[in-house]
């Protein structure tokens, strides 16, 4: 494998791997806090946190870069107190791919708890067990799966990520060119060899993903059953 090839399959391995966890934080917190809470605003946050799915990437980007750029609060903040720029960097390119994937892992982990019975959690109340206790050895044990088969989908999205990375991070070879712009790129300068290549990498990692998946889903495993 090529030198380029191989450090771009690298960065996207290390930026899809990140945002993967960072969504997985985000993701369950926010599926959990959802499918058990009724508070005010709730369908605005659910609407908010479905929207990465729906709207295009490089709206996402746009969206970015007006919040991470040295000019947005968020990102003036950084930068004055840590120092921090995450526009043009391999950070910036998790930041973005965290956004894009996050639905995938919000939505599925949020069916999960929905799906728990709560009888088992309410048993388990009656017993004498905290909630932090009731969420770990209870209503995870019995929505993993789900939660699993969303995650392996986020990272497939991540992996795959354009538009939004492209905008935020750029395209610089070795730091910020994941695999997904490097094709771009590959096809832009005639490289119909590299551009191949690259394709079929990316494809036979999505396919992997997406098959094991399939194999997690509930609705397969109640099937199987």
């Amino acid at each position: 494998m090529d030198e380029p090839v191989t450090v771009a399959l690298e960065l996207s391995l290390r930026v899809a791997g990140l945002a993967t966890a960072v969504d997985l934080v985000l993701g369950v917190a926010l599926g959990w806090l959802l499918a058990r809470r009724r508070f005010p605003g709730r369908d605005v946050l659910d609407t908010v946190c479905t929207l990465p799915m729906v709207l295009p990437p490089t709206v996402l980007g746009y969206y970015l870069l007006v919040l991470l750029g040295s000019r947005g609060w968020l990102g003036g903040w950084l930068q004055e107190v840590f120092g921090m720029h995450l526009i043009f960097t391999w950070q910036g390119a998790v930041v973005a791919a965290a956004v894009v994937a996050f639905p995938l892992v919000f939505k599925p982990a949020r069916a999960a708890f929905e799906a728990v019975d709560g009888h088992l959690e309410q048993a388990a109340r009656v017993l004498g067990v905290s909630e932090w206790g009731i969420f770990w050895r209870v209503t995870l044990p019995l929505a993993w799966r789900g939660i699993l088969a969303g995650l392996l989908l986020a990272f497939a999205r991540a992996l795959g990520e354009f538009g939004a990375t492209l905008m935020v991070a750029g395209s610089i070879p070795g730091k910020t060119q994941t695999l997904s712009i490097a094709v771009y790129e590959a096809v832009q300068a005639g490289q119909d060899d590299v551009a191949n290549r690259l394709v079929v990498l990316i494809s036979v990692v999505c396919v992997v993903v997406l098959l094991s998946a399939g194999r997690l889903a509930p609705g397969r495993l109640a099937r199987q059953e």
